[in-house]
C-alpha cells in the first residue's frame, strides 16, 4: 500500500530527530577519579641561616628589624669591644718602642761599618750590629701584625647578612652583652615551599612527583576556594620517618614570597582514586530544585531524577558526579531536545 505524503514526511521528521538525539547521547561510563583531601599546609623557607656576632663585646646598633629584606653582605648590627682600642693603643706604643730600637740598631750598624772601613773595628762588631738591626725589624714588622689583628677584630664587630632573605627575628637589642657565635638575627634566605603533615594512613598513598592543589591565601574554602580552581603544586620529598603519627611531606609551588614563614594555607592532596559516574552539567535540568536528566529507554525518553556531588575536571571536560540515579551504560539525552 503507497504511503501517503504526510506519512512520509513525518517519517523523515522522527528519523531526523531520532539520528539527532542519537548523536547528542552521552553514555555514562563508570571512571577513577583521584579522592582529595583537604590539609593545611605551612610556609616554609628552604634555608634559614643565622647571622652571628664574630667578636664578643656590647651590641651598639643593631640596623634592621623583623621582616626587613637584607642583601648579601650588609651590615645589621655592629657589636664593640671596648677592650680592643685598648689594645690598640698599646701595639702602637709597642710599634713605636721598637722602631725607635730599629732606628738606634740602624745608627749602630752604620758606625761599626764606618769603622771597619777605617780599620779601627772588627767584623765580629759588625756582624753583631747586623744581627741586631735584622732583630729589631722583625721585632717591628711582628709588632705591626700584632696591630692589624687587633685592627681587623674591630671590623669583625660589624655583623654582616650571610645571604639575601627576609629577616624572621633579631634577638638582640643594642646594649646587650653578646659572646663570639651567638646569634643577631635568623635570615629565610632560600626559596619557600609548603611543608604537609598528614595521618599515617595516607602514607602508602603519598608519593614523590605527585599533584597536589593550593587554594588562595587562606585557611578557609570561602577564602580558598574549591579544587577546581586551586593552583597545581608538586611534592617534590616525602620524609621517610613517621612522627606521632604523622607522615610529612614537602610540597614546591610558585607565588609563597610574600607569605610569612609557618603561614598556613589549604591544599588538597590526592590518597587515592575511587570509581565515580559523572556526566556533563550541560545534560543536567533543574526543576523545582530537583535535578534531572533525560535517558534513552526502549519505551522512549524518561526524565530521572538524580542525586549530584562534586564537580571536577575530568575525561573530555567540566563532569558533575552523579551519586544516584543512573547506572553503568545509561544513554543520556541533551535536555533541550
Amino acid at each position: 500500500m503507497p504511503l501517503r505524503p504526510l506519512t512520509v514526511i513525518a517519517a523523515l521528521v522522527a528519523a531526523c530527530c531520532a539520528s539527532a538525539a542519537h548523536a547528542e547521547d552521552f553514555v555514562v561510563r563508570r571512571q577513577e577519579v583521584p579522592e582529595l583531601k583537604a590539609v593545611f599546609g605551612e610556609v616554609e623557607s628552604r634555608t634559614v641561616v643565622p647571622a652571628r656576632a664574630r667578636i664578643g663585646g656590647t651590641v651598639r646598633q643593631v640596623r634592621v628589624s623583623e621582616g626587613s629584606q637584607v642583601k648579601e653582605g650588609d651590615e645589621i648590627a655592629l657589636v664593640v669591644d671596648d677592650k680592643l682600642a685598648l689594645s690598640l693603643n698599646a701595639a702602637d706604643a709597642k710599634i713605636k718602642e721598637l722602631t725607635s730600637q730599629l732606628d738606634n740598631a740602624r745608627t749602630e750598624l752604620d758606625r761599626a761599618q764606618q769603622l771597619l772601613a777605617r780599620g779601627v773595628a772588627s767584623q765580629s762588631r759588625v756582624d753583631t750590629a747586623k744581627t741586631q738591626f735584622d732583630v729589631a725589624t722583625n721585632q717591628v714588622t711582628a709588632a705591626q701584625a700584632d696591630r692589624a689583628v687587633v685592627l681587623q677584630r674591630a671590623r669583625e664587630g660589624a655583623v654582616v647578612a650571610p645571604a639575601d632573605g627576609r629577616v624572621l627575628t633579631v634577638p638582640v637589642t643594642p646594649g646587650s652583652v653578646v659572646l663570639a657565635g651567638d646569634e643577631i638575627a635568623r635570615i629565610a634566605s632560600g626559596p619557600y615551599y609548603l611543608r604537609l603533615s598528614l595521618p599515617e594512613r595516607h602514607a602508602a598513598n603519598i608519593r614523590e612527583g605527585g599533584t597536589v592543589r593550593i587554594g588562595n591565601r587562606g585557611i578557609t574554602e570561602d577564602v580558598a576556594g574549591t579544587p577546581a580552581a586551586a593552583r597545581p603544586g608538586r611534592i617534590v620529598k616525602v620524609y621517610p620517618e613517621i612522627t606521632a603519627g604523622r607522615v610529612v611531606a614537602d610540597v614546591e609551588v610558585g607565588g609563597l614570597g610574600d607569605y610569612f614563614v609557618n603561614e598556613r594555607t589549604l591544599v588538597w592532596i590526592e590518597i587515592g582514586r575511587r570509581p565515580v559516574l559523572a556526566v556533563p552539567p550541560a545534560l543536567v535540568l533543574t526543576r523545582h530544585g530537583i535535578d534531572y536528566v533525560r535517558i534513552a529507554a526502549p519505551r522512549g525518553v524518561l526524565e530521572v531524577p538524580v542525586i549530584l556531588g562534586a564537580r571536577f575536571h575530568g575525561e573530555g571536560g567540566e563532569r558533575v558526579e552523579v551519586l544516584t540515579g543512573l547506572k553503568d551504560g545509561d544513554h543520556l539525552l541533551d535536555p533541550g531536545h
